[in-house]
């Protein structure tokens, strides 16, 4: 089903995708990517398999679903998953999930979708992320969506009005789930929390009772554990700079080096949690409330879900009792593991000439905020 309504956001159309694959085969960077994810191809075999691609489901199986295979098998000793029953087939669900890579939390989520027999999501992609074209040529033919996050209070207003409809619009009637992030920007300092303008925005397309418009959209809470936290160091420099500057501003070329540091960079174990859907009498409660009371309590459910599902690590643990000086949670780790973590953080941390105890301790928050928030439930 085609809407021109929203040409400004959508993914590729299948009749849009073989000129998208022509022009990925010219890159220059085609021979690196293939490289990458056919390590043991000639590239000039993946070139001609990409030519004649067709589809988003052709583009999907016979590319991603093997690029996938890769990032796991490089990167991650094991990837497990929970929750996939909760889901039926032949429904359609809005996947709300915590934020910890820019990529692959929604990237893994599809892998455990194609591997249990069920279709992908469309996934949304902030304006910011889709440049140059090779990356908006590969996001679109991975059913990805443009989340437009410039401008002023009213363009920003418009922008959510126009979102919120187009996913609704997805999910009821072009019959594709939806993945977003539970908020704008990853989590930095290992605390998942949903934005309320989440809430707001995802109602806005149906004004009048927001419990109904937010039943219908079958919310699914979705929760990704890192044993190694996606970016860790450069997300401890960021909140760094963020203290002691006041802002932080992004350097040219940033996000795609948060993207290529999330894919390449060892991360241990990852587990996902898939929970359950959201239902009209779960949100029954809230009905009649001021919307900011509204909004807050419906994140809060989302969040239940979210915390719940994390599973925590043994580097959880380390950094825990490594920033509040106990021994606590000592039964969840070995010495080789504490080791295993200090040097790497120690290591890190030498190479700055800076306040080391701000930026150790927001280091180590990263791995330890998240045990507070499951052991205080």
């Amino acid at each position: 089903m085609k809407n021109s309504k929203f040409d400004d956001l959508r993914p590729y159309y299948d009749e849009e995708i073989n000129p998208a694959m022509n022009r990925l085969a010219d890159n220059a960077y085609f021979p690196l990517l293939s490289a990458f994810a056919f390590p043991d191809t000639n590239p000039e075999k993946i070139r001609s398999i990409v030519r004649n691609i067709r589809t988003i489901d052709e583009f999907q199986s016979q590319i991603m679903k093997t690029a996938n295979e890769q990032i796991i098998a490089r990167s991650i000793t094991s990837l497990t998953s929970e929750g996939i029953e909760n889901l039926d087939k032949n429904r359609r669900y809005l996947f709300i999930s915590n934020h910890r890579d820019i990529m692959l939390d929604a990237s893994l989520l599809q892998y455990i979708l194609v591997t249990s027999g069920y279709r992908t999501s469309e996934i949304t992609f902030g304006s910011n992320l889709m440049n140059p074209e090779l990356v908006v040529d590969i996001g679109k033919s991975n059913k990805m969506f443009k989340v437009i996050r410039e401008g002023n209070i009213k363009d920003l207003y418009t922008h959510s009005l126009h979102l919120s409809e187009y996913i609704r619009y997805v999910l009821l009637e072009k019959r594709e789930s939806v993945w977003i992030a539970q908020r704008n920007g990853r989590t930095k300092n290992g605390i998942d929390a949903t934005d309320r303008g989440i809430i707001k925005m995802l109602y806005l397309s149906k004004p009048g009772n927001p419990v109904k418009a937010l039943a219908e959209l079958n919310i699914v809470p979705v929760s990704v554990s890192y044993q190694w936290e996606s970016c860790d160091f450069l997300k401890a420099e960021e909140l760094y700079l963020l203290q002691k500057q006041g802002k932080y501003v992004k350097q040219p070329g940033e996000d795609l080096h948060s993207i290529l540091t999330g894919i390449m960079q060892a991360k241990g174990a990852v587990h996902i949690s898939i929970g359950t859907p959201l239902t009209e009498n779960d949100l029954s409660p809230l009905a009649g409330l001021p919307d900011n009371k509204f909004n807050k309590q419906a994140a809060l459910l989302i969040d239940k879900q979210i915390i719940s599902g994390y599973r925590l690590s043994c580097n959880n643990y380390i950094a825990h009792d490594l920033r509040s000086g106990s021994n606590q949670y000592t039964q969840h780790y070995t010495e080789e593991e504490k080791k295993t973590f200090f040097n790497r953080y120690r290591q890190w941390l030498s190479s700055y000439l800076v306040d080391k105890q701000l930026l150790g301790s927001l280091f180590l928050d990263i791995y330890a905020n998240p045990v507070n928030k499951l052991t205080s439930k």
